[in-house]
């Protein structure tokens, strides 16, 4: 019957052509106004629909003193055959031990260790977990005293005769330095009691700048977590990596990124101001995740899903101060 409808319906009358004309035309008219979801923006929205869209999650953070400290002063002179110059900065005294060529799987098994077996709050306890697996290891017997900026030199001895570490992928790391509390009393006292760094060291193979690749802050309690860089805002335009890094080719880079020991972008540099990004008025408060970018204030965070910076959606944030600490701060200042 609907046939027939349609039939006599074509034969016999304009109606058919009028409706045919009328469905393309709706049909045109969603398409252009993306009313199937083609992403054509929205024009009018009350202010309370775009506030409560553009929320994002505040993730709960706990507030932890980490006593140790370790910077590379001069990574451009660093490499396996001449050593590495490190500078540890602690708050306590604190005992560095250095393992060259640190077997990666056991060091991983090692942190695993922490968490289920035993605590790692000595270079023993961490020896005994990696079952020796490295190829020197080098302890300085006096402890390093709290704020002590003293320079360490550590390097192979010429007997090992090492000169890179293997190809991709690599099974051992060039560098892992150990910091643990000098003091039984200290660890008592503090949630962090060791911290391992993972560091690159140039050699023949890789010829990548020294630098600290990871670095992992082992708690009393038996949880270990990757301390990461924030990147903050600046003024001034981020360096280039062939500025940061001199001689580093992007075939190295590559080739670290697939071996997993390619580290994070360089912190953006430094300055007095660090106003948010958005509107150059209010201090940088926010920290964005996963990207790390912290560049929005207290004013501005509630409008934006995305980062400013890199566009990367935005799943947790974080205040770096409460709104106590800024005023105690505004009110220190004055």
């Amino acid at each position: 019957m609907a046939a027939v409808f349609l039939v006599t319906l074509y034969e016999y009358s304009p109606l058919f052509y009028i409706a045919l004309v009328s469905v393309c035309f709706l049909v045109t008219s969603a398409l252009v106004l993306g009313w199937f979801g083609l992403g054509v923006p929205v024009i009018l929205r009350n202010s309370e629909e775009t506030e409560s869209s553009t929320r994002v999650l505040k993730k709960r953070m706990r507030q932890v003193k980490n006593p140790f400290g370790l910077e590379i002063p001069n990574p451009a002179t660093a490499s396996v055959t001449r050593g590495v110059t490190l500078t540890p900065d602690c708050l306590e005294d604190c005992v560095l031990t250095c393992y060259w060529g640190c077997n990666v799987q056991k060091l991983h098994e090692a942190l695993q260790k922490h968490v289920y077996c035993f605590r790692i709050k000595t270079p023993q306890a961490l020896e005994d977990a990696l079952y020796n697996e490295y190829l020197y290891k080098q302890q300085y017997l006096q402890s390093i005293k709290r704020n002590d900026k003293a320079e360490k030199y550590c390097q192979l001895p010429e007997d090992a005769q090492v000169v890179d570490f293997g190809p991709v992928p690599r099974a051992r790391y060039p560098l892992v330095a150990l910091l643990t509390l000098a003091d039984e009393e200290d660890r008592e006292i503090y949630d962090i009691i060791a911290m391992v760094a993972v560091i690159h060291i140039p050699d023949e193979s890789y010829r990548l700048s020294c630098r600290i690749l990871y670095q992992y802050l082992l708690l009393a309690q038996g949880q270990y977590h990757d301390l990461k860089q924030l990147f903050m805002s600046a003024n001034s335009p981020a360096p280039s990596s062939s500025d940061t890094f001199p001689g580093e080719s992007s075939t190295d880079r590559g080739l670290l990124e697939k071996a997993g020991l390619a580290g994070d972008e360089p912190e953006l540099q430094e300055e007095n101001s660090k106003d948010c990004v958005v509107c150059q008025n209010g201090p940088v408060n926010w920290v964005l995740l996963p990207c790390r970018h912290t560049c929005l204030c207290d004013g501005c965070i509630k409008y934006f899903q995305q980062c400013p910076m890199c566009r990367q959606f935005v799943q947790e944030s974080f205040p770096l101060c409460s709104k106590k600490e800024q005023d105690e701060d505004e009110s220190t200042h004055v």
